[in-house]
């Protein structure tokens, strides 16, 4: 009786279940989403082919053919020479330029520390440079220029000026390995040379030659009798000013002089020359 019961009762839960109804099929919609998503997409072709055949219209136009190439900043490099480093030509399409590469080629030139290439609308190309400027003359074996940040940058030909003092000391070898030793030196240099250059007792008129010593000090060379002028390391405007105070004293007897020592506080040193030494001399 008890199983009997079970089963009528399972009976009467599944003859209760609601019969599900198929949902007829809506055409009508399935159409509207079809033709939407169609004109969608049709659209997004249409720009796209728009705006290709948008560009390759602009390519062509004479409008944008570039027919005026301006040259700023340059000093040393004549503006023909800039104009053939960037492969600008009239004629061409201003936007078929890589304006990157074009700013590259002419970074080569070791004249050159930065250069900045522009489109002008509708026709004109600017080329805007800043050039490097040389302090000093580096002897690394080969004569080559240092510019106003330390850098070693171009060597010499038959056309460049040697009106610079010469730097001594400096290993051709060390500095291409980067080192940051030598970095910091010739940024001393710098110092050193731009303070000379500020005076007009003792400047860069009076010397020949900057040397690195053996323990990283710098001295100078008289452009006159040729006497040394050990100055240390930093503090050159202070060591100066005291050789100044007394240069006028000293200037009769340089050539008496072996060094002239600037590395003691509130002191200058002067060594006589032995006299046969001089006697060679």
């Amino acid at each position: 009786m008890h199983d009997m019961k079970r089963q009528n009762a399972g009976k009467k839960v599944r003859n209760n279940r609601r019969k599900k109804k198929k949902k007829p099929l809506n055409l009508r919609y399935l159409l509207r989403r079809c033709l939407r998503v169609g004109v969608g997409v049709f659209s997004v072709v249409l720009v796209v082919a728009g705006g290709f055949f948008l560009v390759q219209l602009l390519l062509a136009s004479d409008q944008f053919r570039i027919d005026t190439i301006r040259v700023e900043g340059n000093q040393r490099l004549c503006e023909q020479t800039l104009v053939a480093l960037s492969d600008v030509q009239p004629g061409m399409s201003t936007f078929s330029l890589d304006l990157d590469l074009i700013g590259r080629k002419i970074a080569e030139n070791p004249w050159v520390k930065d250069a900045r290439i522009q489109r002008i609308f509708p026709r004109q190309v600017s080329i805007r440079i800043v050039e490097r400027q040389p302090v000093a003359i580096v002897n690394l074996g080969y004569l080559y220029y240092l510019d106003t940040h330390g850098v070693v940058f171009k060597l010499l030909d038959g056309g460049d000026s040697l009106d610079y003092p010469v730097i001594t000391g400096f290993d051709a070898a060390q500095l291409e390995s980067g080192r940051q030793k030598d970095r910091l030196q010739l940024l001393e240099v710098v110092a050193l040379v731009r303070e000379l250059g500020s005076r007009s007792q003792f400047g860069l008129d009076k010397i020949s030659e900057v040397h690195r010593e053996a323990g990283g000090g710098l001295s100078v060379y008289t452009l006159e009798d040729g006497v040394r002028i050990r100055l240390g390391s930093n503090n050159y405007n202070e060591k100066l000013d005291r050789l100044e105070r007394i240069y006028a004293l000293l200037k009769p007897k340089m050539k008496m002089l072996d060094y002239i020592d600037l590395n003691v506080d509130e002191k200058v040193i002067v060594r006589i020359e032995q006299p046969d030494r001089a006697a060679k001399s």
